[in-house]
């Protein structure tokens, strides 16, 4: 069976039959309650009828003339006293309804009654500012629930735009990087730096062609690491110990693209130290109750200063990619960064429970 779509049924339907409805529904309803008393609902049926005369055009004139002039303009004192004046003079029409129409239909043998009665135009406000009001009400309500929806559209195609910035950031940064990396081998004439340029090449083709999805399977992120990591490797060779342990970890998993590799690729760039003999890396990815857990850690010099532990904690890299998981993941993650004398920690714990 076919899902019904209650909000395009409702804002997408013809105007003319919602209105036709409303007053099927108003005076239908009103012709029960009032029929009720006397049990004759033929009768006020046909009142309302002659009552509809008036209150029709006072609805409207509120509607598409009021409405969008004060109301929606946030004016409202004219607009309250402005429908205030609308239902005295339709009152008045409403008592020159019932001299002239209502009177000779339906209670002929009466005697006629003055035009100029206060009392009884002050009373037939009762026949008119109750269907306004409703009207009002409902006009209101469609007006407020569109607004919150273009709002919310707004809103969404901002944090789009935004989040699509963010991810092309990551493209050059990266890159820029890498092919640092390249040049500084080619210098040496290094025999890796083919070697280099075909996963470089590889890289490029995941970066390009295949992140631009909102998730990708988490093994795919996992080989871009590795990759990066056989990149880094060729680059200080010996001098530096990589571990990279994987426990727990679902193939199928989805993530977004690129929020793992820029806390790698971070640690190498400000932790891992040429001046140090031996660096090492240290990288653990978990899982457990839907929550994954990285840790990254890396060795730093002795001779790291306070500006050098500032541009780690503040680099392009992370600031961007703690952003894009507040854009993706709001409130599901915790991200830390420990500084120690030795190394560099980053923990990043990030929910998935009901994201896949």
């Amino acid at each position: 069976m076919p899902k019904i779509n209650f909000e395009k049924l409702l804002f997408d339907a013809p105007r003319i039959i919602w209105h036709l409805l409303f007053w099927v529904i108003f005076i239908s309803f009103f012709s029960i309650v009032y029929g009720s008393f006397e049990e004759n609902y033929a009768l006020q049926f046909k009142l309302l009828l002659t009552d509809a005369i008036v209150q029709i055009p006072a609805v409207y004139i509120c509607l598409y003339l009021l409405m969008p002039k004060f109301l929606f303009k946030e004016q409202y004192g004219a607009f309250f006293s402005s429908v205030l004046s609308l239902i005295l003079i339709f009152s008045f029409l409403s008592w020159l309804d019932y001299i002239f129409i209502q009177h000779d239909l339906f209670w002929p043998n009466d005697p006629p009654m003055a035009i100029m009665n206060l009392g009884k135009i002050l009373k037939s406000t009762t026949k008119i500012y109750p269907v306004v009001a409703l009207a009002i009400v409902i006009k209101w309500f469609k007006y407020w629930y569109k607004e919150q929806k273009k709002t919310q559209l707004l809103q969404k195609e901002k944090l789009e735009a935004e989040l699509k910035f963010l991810k092309a950031q990551v493209h050059p940064h990266f890159l820029f990087n890498t092919l640092n990396n390249l040049y500084a081998l080619t210098l040496k004439q290094s025999k890796d730096a083919p070697e280099v340029v075909l996963k470089l090449s590889d890289l490029l083709d995941y970066m390009l062609y295949e992140c631009n999805a909102d998730v990708v399977p988490i093994k795919k992120e996992i080989k871009l690491v590795e990759d990066y990591i056989a990149l880094e490797k060729i680059r200080y060779g010996k001098r530096l110990q990589v571990t990279f342990d994987i426990v727990d970890i679902r193939e199928h998993l989805a993530i977004a693209p690129m929020l793992i590799l820029p806390f790698v690729e971070n640690c190498f760039k400000h932790g891992v130290s040429e001046a140090l003999d031996d660096s090492w890396v240290s990288i653990h990815l978990s899982m457990k109750n839907e929550i994954i857990t990285l840790k990254v850690e890396n060795s730093k010099s002795i001779n790291d200063n306070q500006s050098d532990r500032f541009e780690y904690k503040q680099g392009i890299g992370l600031k961007n990619v703690k952003r894009r998981l507040e854009l993706i993941y709001p409130n599901l993650f915790d991200l830390n960064i420990l500084d120690s004398e030795e190394s560099f920690l980053v923990v990043l714990k990030l929910n998935l429970q009901g994201q896949q």
